[in-house]
Parts: C-alpha cells; structure tokens; sequence
C-alpha cells in the first residue's frame, strides 16, 4: 500500500503517518510531483493546486480513498472521482477555530467600519462615523457544517439570534434559534443583519449569491464569504454595496485568485478583504496530520472514517446524535 501526501508535511509529520501505517509506503510528492505520483497511490492526502490527471487515477483502479487536507473539496470532487467507488473524506472542522477567528475579524471589520476608519487614517481625519453593533442582533449562517457550528457558537457569546440552513438540518445546537432546510435559504435572509457563508462549492451553491438574492438580504446588512470565491456574484455584491443595500461585506475569498488588478472588488465601499488566510493556523499542519491519522488507524480497523463526504455535495455527511 501506498499513502501519496500533498500537504506542506516535515519531516516529523511523514514520521509520524509513517507509524500509524508502519507496513505501508509513506511519499511526500508536494505540488511538485503530485501530477506524476498520484496515479501511484492506494491512499491520497492532500491538497493539489496544480492540473491532476483524474481521469488517468480513476481508471488505473488503484486509489481507494482521498483524504482532503481542506474542508472545501472543489478540488478533487471532479466527475470521474464523483462518478467512482473511491471513498473521499473532508477536513471539515479540523481549521474550525481559525475559521472562526478570521470570520469575526471580517464580521466586526465590516459592521464597525474598519475600512472607512482606515481611509480616514491616511486623511489624517478624526471624525466619527456611524457604525453598527453585532450584540444582540440577527445572523444567519449558511452551512451549518463544521466551521458553521464553530461559528455558532462563538456567535452566541455575542447574544446574538442565530438562523442557519443546510442540507441536512438535523442535530440543531441549542444556541441556534432555527435549523432550516437548504431549500429555505430565501425565507431567512430578510430577517439577518449579517449572513456568513460557510458552504461547499458544487453546482447547487455556484452564483448562490446572485443580484436576486443579495437583493432578498435585509437593508443595510452585511455579508461575510468563508466559503468558496464563485458562491458570490462578485458584480451583483459590488453594486449592492455602491447602492446602499448592503452595509458592507468581508471576503476571504474571491472568484478567481489572485484577485486580478481590474476587480471592481478593490474599490468597492466598506469591503473587507483578505486572501484567503481564513485556515491559517501555527499548529495547521498539525492538527491536519493528526485527523489524518486518527483517520489511518480507523481505515485499518474497519471501523468507520470520520468526515465521510457526500461527493454530489460535497461535505461531510451528518452524524445523527
């Protein structure tokens, strides 16, 4: 057997994957060599962020399980891995804490607006300005998933009201007011002061935030992406943010990145804006290598893997408690 890795491991990291599969071969192929080792591996973790030949590794017949080194699985949930009997599972919730931390910083940024306080700063004005107050007030959460729930529950401190939806809304924390259906998104949007995104990429969530929807969210709320750059319709968010509509919004993700120099995105009023650092974490790799593992140990012993993915949909599936 073969494990075939794809993430920034050291040394101690193979070591350590190394002893909780020691009769099995452990490669660091890197994004250098992922191309070329991939239709090697028996077991495949990581993250490719270059072209892969999916096509050549499903039909090899070799690989027999992807373990995603991201909660987002756009990467690897291609038709030919869709349409397999491969067993893909997610990092949902392994960067929950991180995710969680950066989601306030956009959130707060936004609703006390850092972004005009910042422009200020280089005028040299100390004015005030009207800003907005996240205690006690409505948000909703658009992916109750591992870092929605993180989510939720370091909202409530903030004794807010929480709305969320998902795909399978089931085992509903008791700090969440309502848990609704994925198809009862539009019903929760007019009653949100902010909405955060926390969803996978797929053909459902595509443009989910559109010139329709972001046109169903409550005046002057504000809209927070943690998800994946292509759920936002980047025009449609910029001239609800021009207009008024919108308060303002923070992205740790865009359509396409690097953000391209011509993005209205750059010049939009009260945006947030950050690349894509929402996961970053000291003990990252860590924390990954460790699921990893616990995740190795149940493969051998046949029991059942955490973060299970739907690969139509591409997260994890729910645990009913």
């Amino acid at each position: 057997m073969r494990i075939v890795l794809c993430y920034p491991v050291e040394s101690e990291h193979i070591a350590q994957i190394q002893a909780a599969a020691p009769d099995w071969e452990v490669v660091d192929a890197g994004q250098e060599r992922i191309a070329e080792l991939l239709p090697t591996a028996d077991i495949y973790c990581g993250h490719a962020k270059v072209p892969v030949p999916w096509d050549e590794v499903v039909a090899g017949g070799r690989l027999q399980w992807i373990q995603s080194s991201a909660a987002g699985m756009d990467h690897c949930l291609v038709p030919p891995v869709i349409q397999s009997e491969i067993l893909v599972t997610s990092a949902s919730g392994v960067l929950a804490n991180q995710v969680a931390d950066h989601t306030m910083a956009l959130l707060n940024g936004s609703l006390r607006r850092l972004p005009v306080f910042f422009d200020a700063m280089e005028k040299r004005e100390f004015i005030r300005r009207p800003t907005k107050d996240l205690h006690h007030s409505t948000v909703g959460i658009v992916g109750l998933g591992g870092n929605g729930r993180r989510l939720a529950e370091v909202l409530s401190a903030f004794q807010t009201t929480i709305l969320a939806t998902d795909w399978f809304p089931v085992n509903k924390p008791p700090h969440v007011a309502e848990l609704l259906a994925a198809d009862r998104l539009d019903e929760i949007l007019p009653r949100c002061d902010s909405v955060i995104l926390a969803v996978p990429l797929n053909e459902v969530t595509r443009g989910m935030f559109d010139a329709r929807r972001i046109g169903l969210m409550k005046p002057g709320s504000v809209l927070v992406n943690m998800a994946r750059g292509p759920i936002v319709v980047e025009d449609a968010l910029v001239d609800a943010l021009q207009s008024g509509h919108l308060w303002g919004a923070g992205l740790d993700v865009t359509e396409i990145e690097p953000l391209p120099e011509t993005s209205r995105l750059w010049t939009a009023p009260n945006l947030v804006l950050t690349p894509h650092v929402g996961g970053q974490c000291k003990t990252r790799i860590e924390d990954m290598t460790d699921f990893f593992c616990e995740n190795l140990r149940r493969y051998q012993a046949g029991e059942p893997l955490k973060n299970v993915t739907d690969k139509e949909l591409g997260f994890p599936f729910p645990v009913v408690e």
